[in-house]
């Protein structure tokens, strides 16, 4: 690509898609509607403080949080998106206890399911930090013309067939795999197009950024806090004290460390024993996306995208970023517990 010519979205979609002669087009036509559904809603977050859309609608998600406004809108126009492409039988979102199931005669045919966090740090809506939209997507296993049921969803993350986030920041930029490489695309607002801008990321094998919230060290396990204090030591070889970066929106602090080298610690609390990121939702497609671009995505023992989901908001301990520091969180955890 010289540096004259755009590649859109839809051109490389199309154009990955002639890579595989198999390929019946059904998995491009589903990015696409992903595609114009980012738009619409960057649209809305963009114009947010203009219109009467930002703060709490004033009731909470099946996790027990605030919901927002632009939450709500989000989640409504992937779900009809989705919906109106044909390709997808079901939809389970953050926002919605159970999945939601698209019983029409087309739907029923479509070959795969969606999983979303349809707006990702949205408590940080309120004062224009980046958030994010993260999806997974899915094979169904259950036979076409069927209706969708939970085993659909309860696959493992190696089970992927793509993921992908967006990020609404000071651009907005459009990231997926489908399992060769990732890929990254900025929304050129001149002509309304996600325009290919980082090709074949791959992240660095080591970082000099450490992200957790340490508001809770207090509550981390031993293991995490003995790392904590590793990366604040001077140590010349190895570049270390780190830069401690945390923005408080998994999107943006992991888009940060992909590209730049880094780690991003969730780890269990005492009031959050088994985590508190969505296996489903957030880590699987995360750990797909960090895992083709090189690093690593794990539970602190077990490799994210192996563990067994048995319900649909279970919940998880995350590391995720530069395979080095990941084994050396890992290492720590392994040794203080």
């Amino acid at each position: 690509m010289n540096q004259y010519e755009v590649i859109t979205l839809n051109e490389f979609i199309l154009e990955s898609q002639s890579q595989f002669p198999q390929a019946e087009g059904d998995l491009s036509h589903l990015l696409h509607h992903v595609g114009t559904a980012a738009k619409i809603v960057n649209r809305e977050v963009n114009k947010a403080g203009l219109v009467d859309i930002l703060g709490e609608i004033g009731t909470c998600n099946v996790q027990g949080e605030d919901q927002k406004k632009l939450d709500i809108f989000a989640n409504d126009h992937f779900i009809n998106s989705l919906h109106s492409c044909g390709e997808v039988c079901a939809i389970a979102s953050e926002e919605n206890e159970s999945f939601i199931l698209f019983d029409d005669d087309m739907a029923r045919n479509g070959k795969y399911v969606f999983l979303m966090d349809p707006l990702d740090g949205s408590s940080n809506i309120d004062v224009n930090v980046s958030i994010g939209t993260i999806f997974s997507i899915y094979k169904r296993k259950t036979k076409q013309g069927e209706k969708a049921t939970m085993e659909d969803f309860l696959q493992p993350g190696t089970e992927q067939v793509a993921a992908g986030y967006i990020l609404y920041g000071s651009s907005t930029m459009l990231v997926y795999t489908t399992g060769q490489g990732i890929n990254g695309f900025t929304l050129d607002p001149s002509i309304g197009e996600f325009c290919l801008s980082h090709k074949k990321i791959k992240s660095p094998e080591d970082g000099i950024i450490y992200s957790i919230n340490e508001g809770n060290y207090l509550k981390f396990p031993a293991g995490v806090k003995q790392y904590i204090k590793y990366c604040q030591e001077k140590d010349v070889d190895t570049q270390r004290p780190y830069s401690s970066r945390y923005i408080g929106s998994l999107v943006s602090d992991v888009h940060r460390n992909l590209l730049k080298g880094g780690i991003f610690m969730y780890p269990i609390t005492e009031s959050a024993p088994k985590g508190k990121l969505r296996l489903l939702y957030e880590c699987n497609p995360i750990a797909f996306i960090i895992e083709q671009a090189g690093g690593k995505a794990t539970d602190g023992h077990k490799r994210t995208m192996e563990i067994k989901p048995s319900s649909l908001h279970q919940r998880t301990p995350f590391y995720c970023g530069s395979t080095n520091m990941v084994n050396k969180v890992e290492e720590f955890i392994r040794v203080f517990g």
